[in-house]
């Protein structure tokens, strides 16, 4: 039972991933706004998270670790205001399929960066990619809005992928919640010059989906996740998490009739597939 109740807690995990660009859409502010407001909230939730369980939010602290905190809560803002950016320009499909090119870009940042050599199948995971991105790119010319959202949610998956790899150093022996909060906190202190002078304009309608996007699809989404891999192995955890895309696309058909086009569902799962080999490599 305890192993299926925490399969169940990593697919809702996945779908509210999957929800962050839906409320992307929905929210009519910019996206420094969007991503400060959801910081702001998820600071909010993840504080009333530790007091809850217990957990210390300043423990093993040094300026050097609270450095590297800060850095990786800058790679954090980065991703995700590029992020809301491709929803805005190309649709919620096109944003999440060019985010979810990361397991690629952490491929060739680890081997970069820790001199790891790439396996034959993380060469595959890379060449499924590759495929899976020009088959959703609707058009090679800039002027079209998909090309510059796919170009911006590259962006948005490379910026995760240098924070995950980042988060591999910096994050070592730190609790998760811990190092959730910090970063969040730092996402709101990076984005205040920007998004202050903005919120007396944001409409009551939109702070509801900011809360809903940081309690939701951030705080809740890290605790439901954190706590699924108690009971489920990290490779299995990632397959079902590589369904996040499929949830956001579904959700943005039903809601907002983005309905993809053969070749889009074709590179998509490509996509897909490419994140479940990548999770199950790097689980081996």
């Amino acid at each position: 039972m305890n192993r299926r109740y925490a399969l169940l807690q990593l697919h809702i995990a996945a779908v509210l991933f999957g929800l962050t660009g839906v409320f992307g859409e929905l929210i009519q502010a910019d996206a420094a706004v969007i991503t400060f407001g959801r910081a702001l909230f998820a600071v909010a939730a993840l504080l009333a998270l530790a007091r809850w369980q217990g957990r210390r939010l300043r423990q093993r602290l040094d300026p050097s670790r609270l450095g590297r905190l800060a850095a990786s809560g800058l790679l954090l803002a980065l991703h995700w205001v590029t992020f809301f950016v491709a929803v805005k320009v190309g649709g919620i499909a096109v944003a999440t399929l060019g985010f979810a090119s990361f397991p690629a870009f952490t491929t060739l940042l680890e081997g970069l960066f820790y001199r790891e050599r790439i396996r034959a199948l993380e060469w595959g995971v890379l060449a499924l990619v590759s495929i899976g991105l020009v088959l959703v790119v609707p058009s090679y010319d800039w002027a079209d809005a998909g090309a510059r959202g796919l170009a911006w949610g590259l962006a948005s998956g490379l910026a995760f992928s240098l924070l995950a790899v980042l988060n591999r150093h910096s994050a070592a022996g730190m609790d998760a919640v811990q190092v959730a909060w910090w970063q969040n906190l730092f996402v709101c202190a990076a984005l205040a010059g920007f998004a202050l002078p903005q919120l007396p304009a944001v409409a009551p309608r939109d702070w509801f989906w900011l809360a809903m996007l940081g309690v939701f699809c951030t705080g809740l989404s890290h605790f439901l996740f954190v706590s699924g891999l108690r009971w489920v192995k990290a490779r299995d955890a990632g397959v079902i998490i590589a369904l996040e895309p499929v949830y956001a696309i579904a959700v943005a058909w039903a809601l907002f009739a983005q309905v993809p086009s053969p070749r889009m569902i074709a590179g998509g799962l490509l996509i897909v597939l490419a994140i479940g080999l990548a999770s199950r490599a790097k689980a081996a």
